[in-house]
C-alpha cells in the first residue's frame, strides 16, 4: 500500500479501535440500563406485592377535584416550560424567524411524544424534524437545536438537585439516607459541576462533534436562561406529584424535589418509556412516610396527568395539523387553472 492510495494503516487502526470502543460503551450502556430497568421493576413488582389492591383503587378515586385541577395547571406549566426550550435555542441556531405557535407545537409534540414513548433522541429529535423541517429549518440546525435543549434538561435538574441539598439538606436526608453534612457537600459538587460549564462556555470552544455533527452550544446568557427555565420545569413537574399527595403526607416539597429528581434520572437511565417503573419504585422507596397504598394511588394519577393527557393532545395536534397541510395542499391544486388542451 503505497501512499498515493490515500489511506495511512495506523490512522485505519485508530478508527478500528475508537468504532470498537464506542460499540462496547453502547453494548455496556444497554446492559447497564436493561439490568437497572430489570431491578427497578423486581423492586415495584415485590412492593406491589404487599399492596391491597382494593385500597389502590380507593386511593385513585380519593384524588379530589381540587387536586387533579392543580396537578393539570402545573402540568401545562411544566409543558409552556418546555416551549421555551426551543424558543430560546431557535434564536441560537438559525436566522430563520419562526413564530412561536411552531417552536411551542414542536417542543409540546416531541416532550409529549418522547416522554411517552422513551428513546427521545429518536422520538423528539424526529417530531422536530417533521414540524420544523416543513418552515425550512435545516438537519443540522434541527440536531443543534435538540442539544441545546437537552442541555437545558440537564442543567434545570442540576440547579433544582444541588440548590435543594445546599438549602434543605435535613429535608432531603429523608430520601438520601445521608447526614445533612454530607448532602450539602453533594449539592455544592453539583453547583460546582453547572458552575464549572458556565465557565466553560463563557471561555472555551462552544462547538462540539456529535455523530458527525458539528454543533455549537449557546453562550452564557443563553445558558443562564436556560436554567431558569429549566428550574421551572423541573419544580412544576415535581407540584404535579405533590399536589396529589394526600393531605396528612407531611412531605416538605424539598424532600420531594429531590425524590423527583433523582427518581427522573434514573428513569431516563433506564431508557424504560417514560422512566415506568423505575420512576414509581424509587419514589416508593423514596417516601416512606406515606403509605404506600395512597402513594401509588398518587402516582397513577400523576402519569395520566402529565404523560397520558399531553400524549393523547399531542397526537390529536400532529393529526389536525397534517389533516389542515393536507386539505391546504388540496385548495391550491384545486385553485389552479385547468391546463389548455394539446394542439
Amino acid at each position: 500500500m503505497n501512499e498515493s492510495d490515500g489511506m495511512h494503516p495506523a490512522g485505519d487502526a485508530e478508527v478500528e479501535r475508537l468504532a470498537r470502543r464506542n460499540r462496547m460503551l453502547k453494548i455496556g450502556g444497554t446492559i447497564a440500563s436493561a439490568a437497572l430497568f430489570a431491578i427497578a421493576v423486581g423492586v415495584l413488582y415485590l412492593v406491589i406485592q404487599e399492596l391491597d389492591a382494593a385500597e389502590v383503587k380507593a386511593a385513585f378515586a380519593r384524588a379530589t377535584a381540587r387536586q387533579i385541577g392543580l396537578a393539570l395547571i402545573f402540568t401545562t406549566i411544566s409543558y409552556l416550560m418546555l416551549t421555551g426550550y426551543d424558543w430560546i435555542a431557535l434564536k441560537e441556531v438559525t436566522v430563520l424567524r419562526i413564530r412561536y405557535r411552531i417552536a411551542a407545537l414542536a417542543s409540546f409534540t416531541s416532550y409529549a411524544v418522547s416522554f411517552t414513548l422513551g428513546f427521545p433522541l429518536l422520538t423528539a429529535a424526529t417530531v422536530r424534524y417533521w414540524i420544523y423541517s416543513s418552515v425550512g429549518l435545516g438537519a443540522s440546525a434541527i440536531a443543534s437545536l435538540t442539544l441545546i435543549a437537552g442541555v437545558t434538561f440537564w442543567l434545570g435538574m442540576g440547579v433544582v438537585l444541588g440548590s435543594v441539598m445546599i438549602a434543605a439538606p435535613g429535608a432531603t436526608a429523608t430520601f438520601t439516607r445521608l447526614p445533612a453534612s454530607l448532602n450539602m457537600l453533594i449539592g455544592f459538587g453539583v453547583c460546582a459541576a453547572v458552575g464549572f460549564y458556565l465557565l466553560l462556555v463563557k471561555r472555551g470552544n462552544r462547538r462540539v462533534a456529535v455523530q458527525g455533527w458539528q454543533l455549537r452550544l449557546p453562550g452564557v446568557d443563553v445558558t443562564l436562561k436556560q436554567m431558569g427555565l429549566g428550574a421551572a420545569d423541573v419544580c412544576a413537574g415535581a407540584a404535579v406529584l405533590f399536589v396529589l399527595l394526600p393531605p396528612d403526607a407531611n412531605v416538605p416539597f424539598a424532600t420531594m424535589l429531590a425524590a423527583y429528581v433523582f427518581a427522573c434520572l434514573l428513569g431516563i437511565a433506564s431508557h424504560a418509556p417514560g422512566g415506568i417503573g423505575v420512576f414509581e419504585a424509587t419514589m416508593l422507596l423514596a417516601l416512606p412516610g406515606v403509605p404506600k397504598e395512597a402513594l401509588l394511588g398518587a402516582l397513577l394519577v400523576y402519569r395520566l396527568c402529565y404523560y397520558l393527557v399531553p400524549f393523547v393532545v399531542a397526537l390529536i395536534l400532529l393529526g389536525t395539523r397534517e389533516i389542515m397541510i393536507r386539505a391546504g395542499i388540496l385548495r391550491r391544486q384545486l385553485a389552479l387553472p385547468p391546463e389548455p388542451p394539446n394542439g
